[in-house]
């Protein structure tokens, strides 16, 4: 992995964890539809006028299909889950199910033949599970209807993510990680546009929200999208996707420190080994050779 690469998967890790912060103030501003339709907007329209003025050529030449699939499932599905369900389980239950996204990479990589996956990272992965365990220290929540469907959304979440991520490793490749995110987010957003009459925004947001969901859409999503894909051609879906466990130790430590949730010392040795699963699927640290 090279410095730049390491640099996007850092800022990847705190960008994403920090998020869970403004995502509750804004689903509570402008539901969990509209939040996932207005970050879709937002992102899209000011990366591509960003584009434009930096006067950088964008090629969407690949079909409109896969940027719509990417879309429907990166984008699109990997919101909407996360937006409903973080207010019915919480931020630490909701980042721990994100922790889950690359072992769903992992199986999809190894059934599309899109990358070998060697002992290290099978060990690594097993370690990041370890750690998302140890991680579930957090006072039981009572089993509702309400908590069910969130553990369900948030299953739903989780694999569209790995789905969108590996679709877009293997058929927009050959784009540029700029028109992938521009694409992709136009696309989610006008999937989830109609859903607005089911789901409308329940009130009137204040000048505040609004502040809030610009933040989201540049920082969390237009940015931190670009990086992403960029990470995804450079290194690969499933060492791209393991950002979301180190994006599980910052959203469990904003839980503590800011949410006043509980932290144990278990779950600080947990996030010690999710962050050490990351290095082996990265390649940072490598398994000793065995003894000829």
């Amino acid at each position: 992995m090279s410095p730049r690469d390491f640099a996007a998967y850092a800022y990847l890790s705190l960008a994403w964890g920090l998020s869970f912060l403004l995502l509750l103030h804004v689903v509570d501003a402008f539901g969990w539809i509209g939040a996932v339709t207005f970050r879709c907007f937002i992102a899209g329209a000011l990366l591509y006028a960003i584009a434009r003025i930096m006067r950088r050529r964008l090629d969407f030449g690949a079909g409109w299909l896969p940027f719509t699939i990417v879309g429907a499932t990166t984008v699109a599905g990997q919101l909407i889950g996360l937006s409903y369900a973080t207010p019915l389980i919480g931020t630490a239950m909701a980042a721990i199910f994100v922790a889950s996204i690359p072992l769903f990479s992992m199986v999809i990589a190894q059934l599309w033949g899109l990358e070998r996956i060697t002992q290290a990272r099978v060990f690594g992965l097993v370690l990041g599970t370890i750690g998302i365990i140890m991680l579930v220290g957090f006072p039981a929540a009572p089993v509702t209807g309400a908590f069910l469907l969130g553990c369900f959304a948030m299953i739903g979440s989780t694999f569209s993510a790995a789905f969108g991520s590996n679709y877009a490793s293997r058929h927009l490749s050959g784009t540029g990680p700029w028109e992938v995110t521009i694409g992709s987010f136009i696309a989610g957003g006008i999937l989830t546009l109609p859903l607005l009459w089911f789901v409308p925004v329940p009130g009137t947001p204040v000048a505040l929200d609004y502040l809030y969901i610009v933040a989201l859409a540049a920082l969390m999503s237009a940015l931190t999208y670009v990086l992403y894909f960029s990470l995804v051609k450079s290194i690969g879906a499933t060492a791209a996707i393991s950002v979301e466990f180190a994006v599980t130790v910052v959203a469990v430590l904003v839980g503590a420190l800011v949410l006043d949730e509980a932290l144990t010392m278990l779950q600080l040795f947990g996030g010690g080994v999710i962050i050490l699963g990351c290095a082996l699927v990265l390649g940072l640290v490598r398994l000793p050779k065995p003894a000829s």
